[in-house]
């Protein structure tokens, strides 16, 4: 063949870098940090030990009376329990998009071989045809 087949470069770039994850985010102490302290207080282990801690106050809020009971739900309960449970189900869901870009990625890479396939074998067949159309030409004169 006069022309060799060049694949596309993001292929390879693909290949070297991988999809990009959540754990890529983390970048320095301050990130190190944060995950460690999300990773700790994000466990329903911790929502648990909360729950426990708020149920502690929870005979003084009752003998307060209404004013002090609501007030004991919305910042002490509700503040304390739920922000661990919402950390567990941000996990989760990033857990979760995490499976969907590395499958993204997956996906697109197949994709992309298959595309850099396609254009390798229409370069072969147009050579062909120009050989198949020089080889006419050359019979009719």
């Amino acid at each position: 063949m006069k022309n060799t087949h060049i694949p596309n470069p993001r292929i390879e770039e693909r290949t070297k870098s991988g999809p990009h994850l959540t754990k890529h985010e983390h970048v320095g102490f301050n990130g190190r940090l944060a995950l460690l302290i999300t990773g700790a207080v994000g466990t329903m282990w911790c929502a648990y030990l909360f729950a426990i801690i708020a149920f502690i106050s929870l005979p003084a809020a009752i003998s307060g009376g209404t004013a002090t009971l609501i007030s004991w739900i919305a910042q002490t309960f509700l503040q304390l329990v739920l922000l661990s449970v919402i950390m567990v189900g941000q996990k989760v869901a990033a857990q979760a998009a995490d499976k969907q870009a590395l499958q993204t990625y997956k996906d697109a890479e197949a994709l992309l071989k298959i595309q850099d396939e396609v254009h390798r074998l229409i370069k072969i067949n147009n050579e062909l045809t120009q050989e198949i159309h020089s080889a006419m030409v050359k019979k009719i004169s």
